[in-house]
């Protein structure tokens, strides 16, 4: 009998059927991965089962019992607990504290502090999640964090544990033994759901896969009996040119870097960094003493840790940040003050930063534009138009709120918007974070195409994999510094990983 099963699972948000009939069943101790391209339904399946929707039609059985679900509460009340790829603890309480929130031991009507640490430190060691009971959450780094989140459901008694992109922000090493942990897990008997776009993870670290296409389930599979490629037709209706998690990049050779006829001089800098430094509020160093470049056609790759200085730096090459020492030249002139407008940005927070959520698809293609179509609607539309069908966009209107779209057709607009823009240098943050393998190939596509058109790209990833497929060089930052630089070739797994850590690369 499954520890949880959807039946006939059926949800409509107006005219888009998010899910159509989903059938899924999880058994007791296996890891179940559930996969499919981004507006597929998995996210909506998550919040049926997890109790954040409820169901059009169809129902969820619990050790073969129908269930309600009308809130997470309901949820949690049955043993099921959610890792959101956002984590939500509080970072200025310990782990005890986060862990035991809402569901603390009392003594006496007041909080029993020793008994909470021993329930934590006995889970802790029951199911292999290392951490220090009394260390404050926001000093950790995040793969510790995670396991927080994890012990934060297990306390709550969770039977299965759904885990939203857990990898999102960890590092090759912190992936590897969240994957280990997780077989801990079920060896316990505890259920994983794991929603992921990576198809390496799947194959590796699951036991059964249910792949999603449209809202309907277009294949399941035992995952020691298939391949990314059997994965991938399943989920996009064909295959991909490369096989795998990793996608190869049109245009890619063996010597990518740019390179000026011999006894030339390189080709001049379109972007470059030189001795920047950059405070945040409380006087702390985040970028320090950073200098590189990038030339046209050439895309540099940033990687590192969560919290090492990238985003910092990339606010200072953008114009979003004033550095606090060196400076930043766009072909070899200083940047300005402010917004820079030869620039093209594609940033990591799509809803905070990249767009506006209530405003139309149309409205924030052409955000920075609309001068150019002096508020005519119909020409907006038609460009918006153009933009949609030229980048593959998916959504029932221009005319709808993009906050609708799903995150992997949001980042495809805002790539539409920046890549249409006509600047020498653009900036992109995590350019496929929760997005599904048919886009992936095509946002890599247009990044190389980028390049091949002779612009200078900066991005920045926490996907090893997508730097070692589309950069030219690989740039790791640790502490706020720049601690290696490696061309694309020397850039393997373990000698980012040490470099990442602050170890010896």
């Amino acid at each position: 009998m499954p520890a949880v099963e959807l039946v006939g699972v059926t949800k409509r948000f107006g005219p888009v059927l998010a899910n159509d009939g989903v059938d899924l069943a999880v058994e007791r101790g296996e890891v179940h991965a559930v996969v499919g391209e981004n507006g597929a339904g998995k996210s909506t399946l998550m919040s049926i089962l997890y109790g954040l929707h409820r169901p059009d039609a169809g129902h969820v059985l619990r050790d073969g019992v129908r269930v309600r679900l009308r809130s997470p509460a309901d949820a949690i009340a049955l043993g099921l607990g959610m890792v959101h790829q956002r984590l939500r603890l509080f970072p200025g309480l310990t782990v005890t504290e986060n862990v035991v929130i809402g569901a603390e031991p009392v003594r006496r009507g007041v909080l029993d502090r020793q008994a909470a640490r021993r329930s934590v430190a006995e889970l802790a060691g029951r199911y292999g999640l290392e951490v220090d009971p009394a260390a404050r959450v926001g000093e950790l780094p995040v793969g510790v964090r995670q396991r927080v989140e994890i012990l934060k459901a297990l306390h709550r008694r969770a039977e299965v544990l759904i885990l939203d992109e857990p990898t999102a922000v960890l590092t090759p090493g912190e992936a590897t033994r969240l994957f280990g942990m997780l077989r801990g897990l079920t060896a316990a008997g505890v259920s994983v759901v794991l929603v992921t776009h990576k198809l390496g993870e799947v194959l590796a670290a699951s036991d059964r896969v249910t792949v999603l296409r449209g809202g309907r389930v277009t294949g399941r599979f035992v995952t020691a009996a298939t391949s990314a490629d059997d994965l991938v037709r399943a989920m996009i209706g064909r295959s991909l040119r490369a096989r795998g998690a990793s996608l190869a990049v049109p245009g890619r050779t063996a010597s990518p870097s740019p390179s000026a006829p011999a006894g030339a001089a390189p080709a001049p800098y379109a972007l470059e960094v030189r001795d920047l430094g950059v405070h945040d509020r409380d006087g702390v160093a985040r970028v320090a003493g950073v200098s590189f470049g990038v030339r046209p056609g050439e895309i540099v790759g940033i990687a590192g840790v969560a919290g090492s200085g990238q985003r910092e730096l990339v606010d200072a090459v953008t114009g979003l940040r004033r550095p606090d020492a060196g400076v930043v030249l766009l072909d070899g002139r200083p940047a300005a003050g402010g917004r820079e407008e030869r620039v093209a940005y594609v940033p990591e927070d799509r809803a905070g930063r990249a767009t506006a959520p209530e405003m139309s698809l149309a409205d924030n293609l052409l955000m920075g534009e609309q001068r150019a179509f002096l508020l005519n609607a119909d020409l907006v539309r038609r460009r918006a138009a153009e933009l949609v069908g030229r980048f593959a966009i998916r959504a029932a209107s221009v005319r709808t709120p993009i906050s609708r779209l799903s995150g992997g057709n949001a980042q495809k607009a805002v790539l539409a918007r920046e890549l249409s823009r006509d600047t020498p240098v653009l900036v992109v943050e995590e350019p496929t974070q929760g997005v599904d393998v048919g886009a992936q190939e095509r946002i890599h596509a247009l990044l190389a195409g980028a390049r091949d058109a002779g612009r200078a790209v900066l991005l920045q990833s926490s996907e090893l994999s997508e730097l070692r497929a589309l950069a030219d060089r690989v740039l790791v930052m640790f502490e706020g510094r720049l601690v290696a630089e490696l061309p694309v070739a020397e850039a393997t797994d373990e000698r980012l990983g040490a470099a990442m850590t602050g170890a010896a690369a």
